[in-house]
């Protein structure tokens, strides 16, 4: 443990007080992202990671309520913004340093390999199929930057074990939990969806599109509310569907469009990804305020970023950046923490803030976007 807890603050830049992250994001562009996301970098450092055993919390100070350490859904936040450090500045080293302290959770049972809610040694947990596919589809945009064998590695071995939640109840479709099968979720379709179109595209196995196409339709038909957007999940005890609208889930399945564009060529995959993104305005990026939390809307964000390669129209980017400003003046307690509209200080939601800067300052080097001070546009919230 003391290898990788010394390779991660190296990397993190702790030990000298953050010197080196600032001066290497700093030097890269003089921006406001990139200043932030050097602060923030600080802030959870201080505030959320342990030195002495190596793991990050779950909130800065754990209580009877707490375990002494983060779940494993916060970890795939981390991973995932130490992924867009590395795409904003190739000297940086943080996605294997990640997946050293992911590995902890690690839970070889049968019937394939996954990654345990919480550390193994410390009794574990259930295994949820999201939190396994978020892994997979950061080790996948690794691969895809890197082409580095052990990231396609682990995205086929995260594949195989996603595929064990399938099955044919309700005529397909992943659930969410394990050991819980009550529900099949967007959130556990729609990385899958992505995360098998990733390895269609880095492997050319028709397999992988084939689970692709199975789970696109199989949410669409099932999930997708009128609006264009995505409801919850649906119950299989009574086939209930829970209308919750989440922008992660939009996210996941704009982005499947447009990755199914790019493999396909088909340009409805466009147009309905340009649909998506459209009805996914007003609801969740309404009176310039995040309607979800942080990292939801990160994932929502990938999507924007993504659509952005084919669809030359920053207003989504325009209209997502009214609203990381708002938070960036308003949600900022003395301490650094951001405590969003429900005051709630983790770790996931730092980390997915984390991931949106990461991708604002590469935005903010390559786009004319509107300062703070200058911004005027306005998003009406509509009722729904």
């Amino acid at each position: 443990m003391k290898t990788y807890i010394i390779l991660f603050l190296a990397a993190l830049g702790t030990a000298c007080n953050s010197s080196r992250t600032r001066r290497s994001l700093e030097n890269n562009a003089e921006g406001r992202y990139h200043k932030e996301l050097a602060t923030l970098r600080q802030t959870i450092q201080t505030h959320f990671y342990d030195s002495a055993s190596g793991y990050y919390k779950e909130v800065p100070a754990p209580d009877k309520n707490h375990n002494p350490y983060s779940f494993l859904w916060p970890l795939c936040a981390m991973l995932q913004a130490a992924n867009e450090i590395e795409v904003l500045d190739k000297k940086e080293k943080m996605v294997d340093p990640m997946l050293t302290i992911i590995r902890d959770y690690y839970d070889p049972a049968p019937p394939a390999p996954g990654y345990a809610s919480y550390i193994m040694k410390l009794k574990g947990g259930d295994r949820f199929y999201d939190d396994n596919q978020w892994i997979g589809i950061t080790a996948m945009d690794a691969y895809a930057r890197t082409n580095k064998q052990s990231y396609l590695n682990l995205g086929k071995e995260i594949y195989r074990y996603m595929m064990t939640g399938f099955d044919t109840v309700l005529g397909g479709g992943i659930y969410w939990q394990e050991n819980k099968k009550i529900s099949k979720n967007t959130c556990s379709n729609g990385p899958g969806i992505i995360l098998a179109l990733q390895l269609y595209q880095a492997t050319k196995q028709k397999p992988f599109l084939d689970t692709a196409f199975m789970l696109y339709h199989w949410t669409n038909a099932n999930l997708k509310a009128p609006s264009g957007l995505y409801f919850d999940n649906i119950s299989v005890k009574d086939k209930r569907i829970d209308t919750r609208r989440f922008s992660y889930n939009t996210g996941t399945m704009l982005q499947s469009n447009v990755y199914l564009y790019e493999i396909t060529k088909d340009k409805k995959y466009l147009t309905e990804a340009i649909a998506i993104a459209d009805s996914s305005l007003t609801y969740f990026l309404g009176n310039k305020r995040f309607r979800d939390n942080y990292w939801f809307n990160a994932v929502l964000l990938r999507g924007y970023q993504h659509l952005l390669n084919h669809h030359n129209d920053l207003k989504y980017i325009k209209a997502f950046q009214l609203c990381l400003d708002n938070v960036l003046t308003n949600d900022k307690n003395p301490q650094g923490l951001m405590t969003g509209r429900r005051g709630v200080q983790d770790l996931v939601a730092h980390g997915g803030l984390l991931e949106i800067l990461a991708r604002y300052a590469w935005l903010e080097n390559r786009y004319q976007l509107p300062t703070a001070s200058s911004s005027t546009a306005r998003i009406d919230r509509v009722a729904w």
